[in-house]
């Protein structure tokens, strides 16, 4: 169980969340989904939060960002924008259904570098790290098991299909404890050659 933690010897700590987000006309095809599942199935408010494919979170102390930044622009700077396709839907039993991501090797490939920079993220022992390898979009989480069953029966047998251009990841942060995350840094994938982004990955 994670502990409900603000501070450790009078530093901030964070939660930060990595993520790729689709473009505007994605994000809102995906937002009428969850709110049209939110008000057939009564689930709680999960629909007004921004549709995003999470790569990693973890939580910190907040005099550790700047060096995570450091690390996170390198690997940016070095990896090349590609296409991420959605198709139709998945499901983790008995409690979450989500969009599914069609294109997984560019993004395992991206979680692989991400790792890389784990030992940064890593704030002690009970507070690891925790990188998607099969990211995806969720619809609805912490179904009840009605809820998942009847939705399951229904989306199961439905289709979607979308697309867009990842060329950056966000990273996202908030103080432990708090409700809503903030855009901390866009970090543009630029498919730089090593020796130009050497400096920042040594940091």
């Amino acid at each position: 169980m994670k502990s409900n933690i603000h501070t450790v010897q009078g530093y901030c700590v964070n939660e930060y969340l990595l993520v790729l987000q689709p473009h505007e006309e994605l994000q809102h095809k995906i937002g009428l989904l969850r709110k049209q599942f939110q008000q057939d199935y009564r689930t709680q408010n999960f629909a007004n939060g921004r549709p995003r494919l999470t790569l990693a979170r973890f939580t910190q102390l907040e005099m550790m960002e700047e060096r995570i930044l450091n690390r996170l622009a390198a690997v940016a700077m070095g990896h090349y924008p590609f296409k991420v396709e959605l198709k139709d839907y998945g499901s983790f039993p008995s409690h979450t259904i989500f969009i599914n991501v069609a294109s997984k090797l560019p993004l395992r490939g991206l979680v692989s570098m991400l790792k890389t920079g784990q030992k940064l993220m890593k704030m002690d022992n009970e507070h690891k790290p925790h990188f998607i390898d099969e990211p995806f979009i969720p619809i609805a989480r912490k179904l009840l098991p009605w809820q998942y069953e009847k939705g399951w029966l229904e989306y199961s047998n439905r289709h979607f299909t979308g697309r867009f251009i990842a060329d950056a990841m966000l990273l996202l942060k908030r103080p432990v404890g708090d409700q809503s995350y903030q855009v901390l840094r866009r970090l543009a994938f630029m498919n730089m050659p090593v020796n130009v982004r050497q400096g920042a990955l040594f940091n």
